[in-house]
């Protein structure tokens, strides 16, 4: 431990306040940190570089580190740092602080801030920028160039100009290296890319990254009704966007609660999973009830009871492979509803192949074991329905759920075990109960 501490300290001692990889990699590393420890950073670093430093941290070091802070220094760090940034930030502070800080803001910042705190954390608005350059299209090539030198040191995206009217109605979209190359003397209007892609501000932020992905952008513009801008969503911020959303599906799928983390107290651990454990246990007791109505198949038949988990586990792990294909493409806003049947009769003739190979395999080990060739075509047979069904029910589960708006991520599993689990056994102990004479 005391190594460990040593380590820490010397990395602290060691950044580099002008190095921008060192202060991104220190903010990823905050959470090992003590709270003393913490605090020397915040003495040791300038203004702008604890600014770095808090944009990458974690929304809990960013309250801890916050706290340390007066109110004269938080202000003043936040002046290197975005509004979206900046309000994020605010939005998980106690009411009482936010307030504090925003009261001390300047007039044009205090109304961005509230401005961007309206919005849900998860929507477009929740995830935009205001730090964008938008000019007059009455502005020459040359007159554009000028302004664009003045603005550039105070905004964070430059790469795309945005050309609004008189009425601060936006006209379209010049990229900078256009506006380069054009003649000085052409007006931006005329030089304009009139057709663009645009979100509104409640538009829910998973579908904003599929919009950027889809179409490739850098930054998409976030209009209101009237067609005023009021932002725009660059793609640093979709890829965390991304990130974010496929970690919450990947949990959801194991039945974890996003808010759950390693510091989770254990009280929180057990109100976040104790009801997902007992859903799972109704599924267990249909499961369960199933092999119960062959009780007397299987008192005949010992080797049954040794045998028949091989059938469900396995079309439980190929309906997965299913439904985790399933919803990254439902995610990605692949699947479209009219190809579900084409995408049906290859799951049907997938898991028919699947399981005629894998039940082949199973059904001569388990005929060599127990020395049994019908309890060999048993397995065989019921392998190869089990993957059909697995196959046919990952496919139709995650699809049926977002017709019915519940997230697939979070459901699926649970109606596909159930399915594989139910299913397999009835398949299993029912061609069993034909063959009983063969297998005693």
């Amino acid at each position: 431990m005391e190594e460990n501490n040593e380590t820490k300290s010397e990395l602290i001692d060691n950044i580099d306040p002008e190095n921008e990889i060192q202060l991104v990699d220190l903010a990823v590393s905050l959470s090992n940190y003590e709270d003393e420890e913490l605090k020397k950073i915040c003495g040791d670093l300038n203004d702008e570089s604890l600014a770095k430093v808090l944009e990458e941290a974690e929304t809990k070091i960013q309250k801890k580190i916050i706290s340390f802070l007066d109110n004269t220094r938080v202000i003043d760090i936040f002046s290197f740092m975005s509004k979206d940034d900046i309000a994020d930030i605010l939005g998980c502070l106690n009411t009482g602080r936010r307030k504090e800080l925003i009261k001390i803001m300047k007039a044009g910042d205090k109304a961005v801030i509230k401005e961007l705190l309206g919005y849900k954390e998860d929507s477009a608005g929740g995830i935009m920028t205001t730090e964008y350059i938008a000019l007059s299209q009455d502005l020459t090539v040359k007159e554009a160039i000028s302004k664009i030198k003045e603005i550039v040191p105070k905004t964070e995206y430059i790469q795309t100009i945005y050309i609004m009217n008189s009425s601060k109605k936006i006209q379209g979209t010049v990229d900078l290296r256009d506006i380069l190359v054009a003649d000085e003397n052409l007006k931006l209007e005329e030089i304009a890319e009139k057709d663009f892609i645009y979100v509104t501000p409640e538009l829910d932020q998973e579908e904003v990254a599929k919009i950027v992905s889809k179409y490739d952008l850098n930054a998409v513009p976030v209009l209101n009704s009237k067609k005023r801008m009021l932002g725009i969503v660059m793609v640093d911020d979709v890829v965390d966007v991304l990130v974010e959303e496929q970690t919450e599906d990947i949990l959801k799928m194991g039945g974890v609660a996003k808010e759950e983390t390693l510091d989770s107290t254990l009280l929180e651990s057990i109100k976040l999973r104790l009801p997902w454990l007992f859903i799972n246990l109704i599924t267990a007791f249909l499961a369960a009830l199933t092999v119960k109505a062959f009780e007397s198949t299987i008192a005949k038949a010992v080797a049954l009871s040794a045998t028949m988990s091989i059938v469900t586990g396995m079309g439980g792990n190929a309906g997965t492979q299913t439904v985790s294909i399933i919803i990254r493409n439902l995610a990605m806003g692949k699947v479209k509803f009219k190809e579900v049947g084409h995408l049906l009769t290859k799951e049907v003739i997938l898991g028919l192949i699947n399981g005629a190979i894998i039940g082949l395999v199973t059904g001569i080990i388990v005929a060599l074991i127990y020395q049994n060739m019908y309890l060999g075509l048993i397995i065989f047979l019921a392998m190869i329905g089990n993957l059909i069904i697995s196959g046919f029910f990952g496919l139709i589960i995650p699809i049926i759920l977002e017709k019915l708006k519940i997230d697939p991520a979070l459901s699926s599993s649970i109606f596909l075990t159930t399915a594989t689990d139910v299913l397999g056994f009835f398949l299993f102990l029912g061609l069993a109960s034909i063959f009983i004479s063969k297998l005693i």
